[in-house]
Order: C-alpha cells, then sequence, then structure tokens
C-alpha cells in the first residue's frame, strides 16, 4: 500500500541521515590523508555516551527540566568532549605513523577501535543504557483504510529534528569546504600533502582539524541515534561504523555529498527490505547492493577516479 511505502521512505530517510553524518567522518580522513579511521565509528559511540552522561547530570543532579535548553548544553558539551576525543586519536595514534607503510595505520586504527569500545565497556558497563522517549509527537501526513484497520502515515517531531539538522549540516560543511581558507587547506593537503607544505599549508594542524570535525558531527549522530532509539551499549560503534563506512564507500569515497547519498542509501535499502521481506538478511541486502554498484562504478555513485601521480 501507498501509506506503507512511504511510512517506510520516512524511516529509511531518517537512518539514512545518521549515516550520512557518520560517513562524512571517514570520508573527509580518507579524502585528504587517504587512511581509513575505523575507530571513527566508536568515537561516534562514545559521543552518545557523553550525551547520555551529560542529559542524566543535568536534569538529575541540577534539575533542569526546559528540554530545548537541556538538549543545546548536550549536544555542545557532547561535541566538545567527542572532539577531544578525535583530537586524542589522531595526535597520538595516528600522527606518528602517518609516513609509514600504508598497513600500519590500519592496524592501529582497528587496535584503536578495540581500545575504545573496552574502555566504555569496563567504565560504564556491559549492559544497555536506557533513555525514556524525550520529544514525543508528530504530525500525520496520509491516512489509509486496510481490511486490518486504518493505517497511519506519520512523521514525529523527532525524525523532522534529525532529517531537518542533517540538511543544516551538509549546507554547512559544504560551504565550509568550498568558501573558507580551511576548506581549501583541506583541499589542498587531499591534492598534494607535500606541496601544500611546501605553500605554506600547516598540514599538521589541517589534519588535526579535520578529525575534530569529524568527531563532531559523529557526536551529533550519537545524540540523534540515543534520542531516536532510546538505548545505546558499547557495540553500537562497531555495528554504525561499517554500515557508515559502507555508505561512503557506496557513495564515492573522498567525496561529502557521496557519502550523504550513500548513508541515505544504505539506510532506505535496510529499512525497505526490512519491511517488505526479512529482517534478518537487511545487512546481507545492503553490502549485495553495495558490491554491485562497485561492480559497474568502482568509485562509487559520486567519487573520482583516484589518479596516479608520477
Amino acid at each position: 500500500m501507498l501509506e506503507y511505502f512511504v511510512q517506510q521512505l520516512i524511516n529509511g530517510l531518517t537512518l539514512g541521515s545518521i549515516y550520512g553524518l557518520i560517513a562524512i567522518g571517514y570520508t573527509m580522513v580518507y579524502g585528504i590523508i587517504g587512511m581509513i579511521n575505523f575507530a571513527h565509528g566508536d568515537i561516534f559511540m562514545v559521543g552518545s555516551f557523553i550525551a547520555l552522561a551529560t542529559f542524566l547530570i543535568l536534569t538529575s543532579v541540577f534539575g533542569f527540566v526546559f528540554l530545548p535548553v537541556v538538549l543545546l548544553i548536550v549536544l555542545i558539551i557532547a561535541m566538545l568532549f567527542t572532539s577531544a576525543w578525535g583530537w586524542t586519536v589522531e595526535r597520538f595514534a595516528y600522527r606518528p605513523l602517518r609516513g609509514s607503510f600504508r598497513l600500519a595505520p590500519l592496524i592501529t586504527a582497528i587496535g584503536m577501535s578495540i581500545v575504545l569500545q573496552n574502555f566504555v565497556q569496563v567504565t560504564q558497563g556491559a549492559r544497555v543504557k536506557p533513555l525514556p522517549p524525550q520529544i514525543q509527537g508528530g504530525v500525520t501526513l496520509m491516512e489509509g483504510s486496510t481490511e486490518n484497520g486504518t493505517i497511519l502515515v506519520q512523521l514525529s517531531y523527532m525524525q523532522m529534528i534529525i532529517i531537518f539538522t542533517t540538511l543544516v549540516l551538509m549546507a554547512g560543511f559544504t560551504l565550509l569546504i568550498s568558501r573558507t581558507s580551511l576548506g581549501r587547506a583541506q583541499r589542498a593537503c587531499e591534492q598534494d600533502r607535500k606541496m601544500a607544505a611546501l605553500l605554506g599549508v600547516n598540514v599538521d594542524r589541517t589534519i588535526s582539524l579535520t578529525f575534530v570535525m569529524g568527531a563532531a558531527l559523529a557526536a551529533v549522530a550519537g545524540l540523534m541515534f540515543l534520542l531516536l532509539y532510546g538505548v545505546i551499549d558499547f557495540y553500537i560503534g562497531f555495528l554504525a561504523g561499517v554500515k557508515a563506512f559502507t555508505a561512503a564507500v557506496l557513495g564515492g569515497i573522498g567525496s561529502l555529498p557521496g557519502a550523504m547519498l550513500g548513508g541515505l542509501a544504505i539506510g532506505l535499502i535496510e529499512v525497505f527490505w526490512s519491511a517488505y521481506f526479512t529482517v534478518e538478511y537487511k545487512d546481507v541486502a545492503a553490502f549485495s547492493i553495495l558490491a554491485i554498484v562497485l561492480i559497474f562504478l568502482p568509485s562509487g555513485l559520486l567519487g573520482k577516479p583516484e589518479v596516479e601521480k608520477v
């Protein structure tokens, strides 16, 4: 039915928006230093836990009750602390290995992922951490009737916030990359880091800021995930990270619009497969679509073929 299809479309766009925000972090780091930051998914997980802890402290300890102000403070604190995590990971785990053979940073990234997972598991416990629904209600877009009853197509306020926030951040980052001095430095480092350094670009600072920006986006995604689903645990970073990395590759790794497009595609594939077929094979469907796309478009949907410098 049309109403059922539209509802799943809304759900898929919401989930895909979260994947897209995480995927931007992958694609920004790869675009500049050519390295896959496999710890980025766990940075997203850390952002979720920081957001939850901040929310509970503000509401339970300090007694804040006005939700918009509470969520704004939670978002700012989560972005600051998660950005600090991102900077620390780059500074102490990746920068010393930047000039080594290509396999070393990959192994380090996997090691950092394990460290972050186990750190959160030890400090917060292995059980899921719940958060009661904070933003409820929505608008009814369509209404249909079936033999089993009435079907309502609803767009919740939480889904509106996620989609709107994603669009604003995507537009903001696109302008930042294309119109600011930091964006020019990032594009210069992407093309040739040695030449950019010779022309006065602070390569180390540019790469560190790229990690910080990606971590800040992961914190936003972590807060949205927490508010949407209401439960988190130490393992959500691995699952979301794999999906976001898949989205970045599907869209064309190195392309910001491609990362968002890939995130939306993965979200829609998962939701529609779960709705019309079986939820057990939704991951198989997503990775199968990825394989099919890469067979015909090796650079992804919006990626550019990599030119070998000689």
